[in-house]
């Protein structure tokens, strides 16, 4: 017997996102009735996340769903949300859930027009698309937008889920996802540089070598915040990041790729930091400023 409020899910984009959700959702006892799957990947996704789960064309799964999930990347949503406006595809009553960081619930007027219920589900993880990530759910925060009176809908399906809603003012969408893009995305291309820097001098498992070492930092900051900022700029060891600017001119082609002008706006961002923490005094951060200005060709 199913359990009182279970819901019959609809899941449009197999990407990764919407089939862990759609995953997440089912153990909780949701009936995921279709998802639209158009590429192979998220096809062969779809029946490895969600076996026995009829992959549908897109009206059919709106016909289907009190739930409908919208899994798809953020530019292509505005269009999806007008063009199933247009077909008449919303349903009064229908529970409309997005799963973009940028947006939160503006984006689906439409939705709201028809008589439908518009939530903003966004986690605050990076998926890879396979079961591992049902676990990584259960260490997972949403950022969630919904009107005041259907907040605890939303809270409640993360809950479901194993994970754990934070609200976030509409208004605050865009910030919102520029934070976790900046800590997230850009952490990928800077161990990318580190690990090309290693390789550069012979560390053939440079992976070895910054795993304990970031995994520590990584720790260290999200304990502690500013006061674990450590290293040459903090302390203000002008000769030494003097050095590694050079250093990676040479070794970026005379500062034409992409590591050493990455290395200077963090140390500048470094500086400010640490001087408004007391570790530098003005004259040292002014030093450090000419030291991490760029050449100019």
């Amino acid at each position: 017997m199913a359990k009182p409020g279970r819901l019959g899910v609809g899941i449009i984009g197999a990407g990764k996102v919407g089939a862990v959700l759609g995953a997440a959702l089912r153990a909780a006892e949701h009936a995921v009735v279709g998802v639209s799957a158009v590429s192979e990947a998220s096809r062969e996704r779809a029946e490895t996340l969600l076996p026995g789960v009829p992959i549908l064309e897109v009206q059919e799964i709106m016909e289907r769903s009190e739930l409908v999930l919208l899994a798809v990347p953020d530019d292509a949503l505005p269009g999806l949300v007008d063009g199933l406006a247009k077909l008449g595809a919303w349903q009064p009553g229908q529970l409309v859930a997005h799963t973009s960081g940028r947006f939160g619930v503006g984006v689906l007027h439409p939705v709201r027009a028809a008589g439908a219920v518009p939530l903003a589900l966004h986690p605050a993880m990076t998926f890879t698309g396979m079961s591992l990530d049902l676990t990584r759910l259960l260490d997972c925060t949403f950022g969630v937008t919904a009107d005041a009176a259907m907040l605890p809908i939303a809270q409640a399906l993360v809950v479901e889920m194993g994970a754990e809603p934070v609200a976030i003012a509409e208004a605050d969408r865009t910030l919102y996802h520029a934070a976790l893009a900046h800590g997230s995305n850009h952490l990928v291309t800077l161990v990318a540089q580190a690990s090309e820097l290693l390789r550069e001098v012979g560390v053939e498992a440079p992976e070895r070598m910054l795993g304990p070492l970031l995994r520590a930092t990584l720790e260290n900051a999200l304990a502690s915040g500013e006061s674990a900022l450590t290293g040459p700029v903090a302390r203000g060891d002008i000769g030494t990041v003097e050095a590694h600017a050079e250093a990676l001119r040479e070794f970026d082609g005379g500062g034409h790729g992409d590591v050493l002008a990455a290395y200077l706006a963090m140390a500048r961002a470094t500086a400010l930091r640490a001087e408004g923490r007391g570790l530098l005094k003005p004259n040292q951060l002014g030093e450090l400023r000419k030291a991490l200005e760029p050449e100019e060709d």
